[in-house]
């Protein structure tokens, strides 16, 4: 075996560092690249300004505090949820809000067996939060559920969480759509018109008209979500698996943000602030939120957290194929996956 002499050992070792140095410095150059790498795009649907759109969109400097680092939001407006189902099957968006009433039609008639519960929006019927009512004449011929017997109720669509609610409370009642009362279907901004008008005799109200003062001088609430079937995942953050998995870092770093943003938007402290960013980007009156946007018992629950009420998720569903308008059951706990919420709250304790 041949031995190295003391020239030769000094240029093998010469030739060793050379390689260590070569290898540090490409370990290097692939961290510099990996920091200046372009921030994931995240396509975000939403709906409702009040209600399920990213707490980012109203652009509360400071809070965001990974936005424009590990991603970049993109915030797409959909007329409603169905259409969220559609451009999420296409590849088009990748985080949705989803009600309890469309993750069946995600899941069961679009095929989306990989979609994935992820994160709480809001949720109605929690006990010391608001619930969407549902409002009649003060003067007119309904006083009790049972009077709506051959008369006229309006919703925003059939299949809808609301629609749910009011056939639930309705069917209590020994009433049915086309039986012996009747539903159509209309814009929520059309519907207090329409209750003034006599064109219709029970009205699903959103939380602007129902905190109207205008609104409350004609009307009151016959009953409300939570008296039809308690409480209600309403509003659910859901992608699908693998776009989750290709970027988990970057979802769980939006996930913290949003959650900072909630808890900033839920504090007292902040309440007038809330009002003017929110109205100024809705382009609605300060005063049309200030009695009720963010405060406990005026409007919906935003679990802190940002967890999802399953049991309540699961419960809804059940009603829904009760009601007819599923075939088959479904296991939520099967499609959520709350770790990237949990690792985000985790956080910011």
């Amino acid at each position: 075996m041949a031995q190295r002499n003391g020239k030769g050992t000094a240029a093998w070792r010469r030739a060793l560092t050379i390689r260590m140095l070569l290898l540090a410095a490409a370990c290097a150059g692939a961290l510099a690249q990996a920091a200046v790498a372009d921030p994931v795009t995240l396509r975000v649907g939403w709906v409702v300004s009040t209600a399920d759109a990213p707490l980012l969109m109203f652009g509360k400097a400071g809070l965001a505090r990974h936005e424009g680092v590990t991603y970049k939001l993109d915030p797409i407006h959909f007329q409603g949820s169905p259409p969220m189902i559609t451009a999420l099957a296409a590849g088009e968006v990748d985080l949705v809000g989803l009600g309890f009433s469309t993750v069946p039609t995600a899941v069961l008639n679009a095929g989306m067996t990989d979609l994935r519960i992820i994160a709480d929006q809001f949720q109605d019927g929690v006990p010391g939060y608001y619930s969407n009512e549902f409002m009649v004449l003060k003067d007119g011929p309904i006083h009790t559920i049972d009077d709506m017997k051959g008369h006229i109720a309006a919703d925003n669509a059939t299949g809808s969480a609301i629609d749910m609610a009011l056939r639930a409370m309705l069917k209590k009642h020994g009433l049915e759509d086309k039986r012996n009362v009747t539903i159509i279907e209309a814009p929520f901004p059309a519907m207090p018109a329409m209750l003034t008008d006599h064109k219709v005799d029970l009205i699903a109200a959103l939380r602007t008209f129902t905190a109207d003062p205008a609104v409350l001088a004609y009307s009151r609430p016959l009953f409300t979500q939570g008296e039809a079937m308690g409480r209600s995942q309403m509003g659910l953050l859901a992608a699908r698996a693998p776009f989750l998995e290709k970027n988990r870092a970057a979802v769980v770093d939006y996930l913290e943000d949003e959650l900072r943003e909630l808890r900033w938007y839920s504090d007292p402290a902040n309440h007038d602030e809330v009002v003017q960013i929110i109205a100024t980007f809705s382009k609605v009156p300060p005063a049309a939120l200030a009695r009720w946007i963010y405060i406990p018992k005026e409007d919906l629950y935003h679990d802190p957290q940002g967890l999802p009420d399953l049991d309540a998720l699961q419960s809804n569903i059940e009603l829904q194929r009760d009601l007819g308008f599923l075939k088959s059951d479904l296991d939520v706990r099967k499609l959520a996956d709350l770790s990237y919420v949990k690792e985000a709250a985790q956080r910011l304790k």
